[in-house]
C-alpha cells in the first residue's frame, strides 16, 4: 500500500492563495491558466485531506469509552 503524502497545510494554502491572485490579475495566458488552475485544484485537494486529517486526529483524542465526546466550541465551560 503506498503512503499517503504530507501536506504542510499553511505552504499548501499560501501557494493556493498566490495561484488564485496570479489568476485573478488576468495576466496569464491562457496555457498558463490552465495549469495554474490544474495546480490549485491538486491543493485544494490536499488541503481538504489535511484538514480531514486533522479532524480525524481530534476525534481520536476526544474519544472515550468509545464514544465521541462532542463539546460545543463556543463553549466557556
Amino acid at each position: 500500500m503506498a503512503k499517503a503524502k504530507t501536506v504542510n497545510f499553511e505552504s499548501a494554502l499560501a501557494e493556493l492563495e498566490q495561484l488564485v491572485k496570479g489568476m485573478e490579475s488576468g495576466e496569464l495566458s491562457l496555457e498558463d491558466s490552465l495549469q495554474a488552475f490544474e495546480k490549485g485544484m491538486q491543493l485544494s485537494r490536499d488541503c481538504q485531506q489535511a484538514l480531514a486529517n486533522a479532524e480525524q486526529k481530534v476525534k481520536v483524542l476526544t474519544e472515550k469509552n468509545g464514544e465521541i465526546l462532542s463539546q460545543n466550541l463556543d463553549d466557556k465551560s
